[in-house]
């Protein structure tokens, strides 16, 4: 699947909850996932991981960003092309 397609599925199937939502409460939503993939990391460096658990958090996570994308209005295939391939990617560290 590629990003804009996930994007666009997002928006689809949630976009009217998401946008009535709106994206401060929303980018918190965010942050509570990020806490679920950082757990699922830890055990994941413990070797006690759970991958199914692993590679769902890292799902969540992706959709989580697509969601806030959308209601920013942020294409985020063309803004990830433009800082990476046009822009040659950041300059020192990500």
């Amino acid at each position: 699947m590629e990003l804009a397609s996930l994007q666009s599925l997002i928006a689809d199937r949630y976009g009217a909850t998401d946008k009535a939502r709106g994206a401060s409460r929303t980018f918190i939503w965010f942050a509570e996932e990020f806490g679920e993939l950082a757990h699922a990391i830890g055990k994941h460096d413990k070797g006690e991981a759970d991958r199914a658990n692993l590679e769902e958090e890292f799902a969540d996570c992706l959709a989580w960003l697509c969601t806030l994308a959308n209601i920013c209005e942020v294409d985020l295939a063309r803004a990830v092309h433009a800082k990476y391939v046009v822009a040659g990617g950041p300059k020192g560290t990500k």
